[in-house]
């Protein structure tokens, strides 16, 4: 009895489904937009289900934005789960990221900006430009700016 009382006071979450939990599985899987990855983490946690268990721990092991990986740790961790604490890749987080670079580059005119390379790689590619955009935060820009020059 005493056990879970205190397994109560530490989680102080509902124990049942949100009403809007299947919006929050899409975003939650929704690879061209990490932000909304984040949000739907930390909105399912407030939630401890098997099934919020279930997308928490696949965000944790599988998404690219270590932001998203931290969130959901975070959250399975204060819910008593068995889980290890993320470690930011020291490799491309994109398999194939410079390949996939150049060919945006390639398909712009030869004396293009930086700018106009920017917004090409959105278009024609977001997931890879939201999920670097998520992985380096305020550093995006300088990221992408020095890799185009390089290209």
């Amino acid at each position: 009895m005493k056990l879970e009382n205190t397994e109560q006071e530490v989680t102080s979450v509902a124990s049942d489904l949100p009403e809007n939990y299947n919006e929050l599985k899409n975003a939650a899987n929704r690879t061209a937009n990490w932000r909304e990855r984040l949000d739907a983490v930390k909105q399912l946690g407030q939630w401890k289900s098997q099934q919020s268990v279930d997308i928490l721990t696949r965000r944790l092991h599988t998404d690219p934005v270590f932001q998203v990986q931290e969130a959901a740790y975070e959250q399975l961790k204060a819910w008593g789960e068995d889980v290890e604490k993320p470690v930011r890749s020291k490799y491309d987080v994109v398999k194939g990221i410079q390949k996939i670079l150049l060919r945006v580059k390639k398909s712009l005119p030869r004396e293009h900006s930086y700018e106009a390379f920017k917004e090409k790689l959105k278009k024609m590619r977001i997931d890879v430009y939201d999920t670097y955009e998520g992985d380096k935060g305020a550093d995006f820009d300088t990221w992408l700016e020095e890799t185009w020059k390089k290209l």
